[in-house]
């Protein structure tokens, strides 16, 4: 599965770098929908059962996730689909979230693999509608950590069918990098070791990496969500990222860049992702990849269903399908990223993919904080401080950069 995770990364990348685009809606990091941050979607209800299948679905999607045989003669889950439903798919490849939203907004489009701030400002404007689980026979397979997320329900009740998750990590050269960190501290408060050949990755989230850390480490400052930062809490995290600045080689968003500094040695230690890492070290640059004992970032995507679907039939026929056993195990080989069935592991091509990707390993993703996208009303519940916008977190970015 190398050359195919080569062929779509790229794109994903891309993607992700742009994933979080626009100021939206968000949830508590306490793992469950909560009201507590004040998102109230529409009373819309899900569907009891399902009637005749509607001929084609309209699907909007990441790089990777609806594959037909036309990237890849060898890698295709949509043609069986068309064939076992009668469901002909049709489908728009997204370069981020802020795109996806708008796409929804149109009613053009059945349903869309959302990650955690597009799905929230779904279920917020009432773009998406609940789903009715029952209806989504795989949904029973699905691993617990994914059910009642923050990122795809409200008051336990799920806008969605989880399909994969994915932790940013903390990747170093085993050769020049001594002795083997366990902290971010590598990349923060000792990047000077390493000056001119420290990575970071390439968005405004990556302010929530720097809160992440001084949770853990300047516990005074009271952060709980790195995604909920008030004034303070927001201006120690950007003033550390200021100073890493200092000691950055390059910015990264283009895995083939992170892998080919790696390699010569321009970067040796920085953010990565497990599909990244693992090409790093097939191409034999000298790599480990881990979360470090703070914890980490991270994503997870969930299908949503429009709340004004023209083909609701074919958009459930759809959810069951690409969290099937097989296919979500193909999905998840080809993208890179854990698979959310928990039946999948046992079909992957590479016997070692799940252990990996820590696909079953509930304890390992208790330590990732999913992407989400700050608001004013501080999504850790608290109502006497404003927290600060998405927006401000792009413009601190441009100044972190300088």
């Amino acid at each position: 599965m190398e050359y195919a995770v080569r062929s779509t990364l790229k794109a994903a990348a891309a993607a992700a770098a742009l994933l979080l685009a626009a100021t939206a809606c968000g949830s508590s990091d306490d793992g469950k929908g909560s009201s507590a941050t004040g998102l109230n979607p529409p009373d819309l209800k899900a569907p009891s059962k399902l009637g005749k299948t509607e001929g084609q679905v309209n699907l909007i999607a990441w790089a990777g996730y609806v594959e037909d045989g036309s990237n890849d003669p060898k890698v295709d889950w949509v043609s069986d689909f068309e064939k076992q439903t009668g469901c002909q798919v049709n489908s728009k490849t997204a370069a981020s979230s802020d795109e996806m939203v708008k796409l929804m907004k149109t009613g053009e489009y059945d349903a869309v693999s959302a990650s955690g701030d597009a799905s929230l400002r779904l279920i917020a404007s009432g773009d998406a509608a609940p789903v009715n689980t029952d209806l989504v026979p795989n949904y029973r397979d699905i691993y617990s950590g994914l059910k009642d997320g923050d990122w795809n329900s409200v008051d336990g009740r799920m806008y969605g069918i989880p399909h994969g998750r994915g932790a940013n990590l903390l990747m170093y050269n085993t050769e020049k990098v001594t002795p083997a960190p366990t902290s971010w501290a590598a990349v923060f408060d000792d990047a000077s070791k390493y000056r001119g050949h420290v990575t970071a990755y390439d968005s405004p989230i990556y302010i929530a990496d720097a809160a992440l850390y001084l949770k853990a480490t300047k516990p005074d400052l009271g952060i709980k969500d790195p995604y909920a930062l008030d004034q303070k809490q927001f201006d120690a995290a950007v003033d550390l990222l200021k100073q890493q600045n200092a000691n950055i080689g390059e910015y990264w968003s283009d895995y083939l860049k992170e892998i080919s500094a790696f390699k010569s040695g321009d970067s040796v230690v920085g953010t990565t992702w497990q599909v990244i890492a693992n090409l790093t070290a097939d191409e034999g640059a000298k790599v480990k990849a881990f979360v470090p004992k703070e914890g980490s970032t991270g994503w997870s995507d969930t299908w949503m269903v429009s709340a004004r679907a023209k083909h609701p039939n074919c958009a459930y026929k759809w959810l069951d399908w690409i969290v099937s056993p097989k296919v979500n195990a193909q999905v998840a080989e080809y993208f890179g990223e854990a698979p959310a069935n928990s039946k999948a592991c046992a079909l992957t091509s590479d016997k070692n993919f799940c252990t990996t990707y820590h696909a079953a390993d509930e304890s390992y993703w208790k330590n990732i904080a999913f992407w989400n996208t700050p608001i004013e009303q501080c999504l850790d519940g608290r109502t006497d401080v404003t927290c600060v916008p998405y927006a401000k977190w792009v413009q601190a970015w441009t100044e972190i950069k300088g």
